[in-house]
């Protein structure tokens, strides 16, 4: 017989001591941490002042709610509507548009201004939040395509958002050519 693990009376969310290979309570304590990190943004646009900057931070505030609204998922539906989605997925064009409508080149450092820096971070969690989803679908959990959705357009949003960014800071993004890919590529030959 297995014992049942220690609950502390001060525990602080009540799934934590759920088994280790049910990753509902992991999804939730990372889009928790996830929003926490988008909510740091907005402070970081708040504190920089200007109309630009501002509404920004309006929106990252509605991106946050979001976030937390997708965060019981996997526990009980996913309650992010269509309408929601396509506002997020329009925010994200937009976003490219103000940026100039294009990028620098193919692929970039995540560098720029603090605010992008932290902008790429977030796209590059939301891919991270996308891959435990599939670990969660593979473990027996109903993980809806709208959550999938969802993860995905965040890592755009926040892509385009650090170029934005990057633009309004007036700094520009450092190309970077991969040694391993052949896409745009100098060093490397077409066979």
């Amino acid at each position: 017989m297995t014992e049942k693990p220690y609950k502390s009376p001060y525990q602080a969310y009540p799934f934590l001591a759920e088994p280790g290979a049910d990753l509902r309570c992991d999804f939730e304590i990372a889009t928790d941490e996830f929003a926490s990190e988008v909510g740091l943004l907005a402070a970081l646009l708040r504190r920089r002042g200007g109309d630009d900057y501002q509404a920004l931070a309006g929106e990252l505030i509605e991106v946050e709610t979001l976030v937390y609204h997708a965060n019981p998922t996997l526990r009980t539906f996913f309650s992010v509507t269509d309408a929601e989605l396509n506002w997020l997925n329009d925010r994200a064009a937009a976003l490219y548009e103000q940026a100039g409508g294009k990028q620098e080149s193919l692929f970039q450092l995540p560098a720029g201004s603090e605010e992008a820096c932290r902008a790429h971070i977030l796209r590059s969690k939301a891919k991270a939040l996308t891959r435990l989803s599939y670990r969660a679908a593979e473990s027996g959990l109903a993980v809806p395509a709208g959550l999938y959705d969802f993860l995905n357009m965040l890592s755009g949003y926040f892509y385009r958002l650090a170029l934005r960014l990057n633009r309004l800071a007036g700094t520009g993004e450092i190309a970077y050519h991969s040694r391993n890919y052949k896409i745009n590529n100098p060093q490397t030959k077409s066979s």
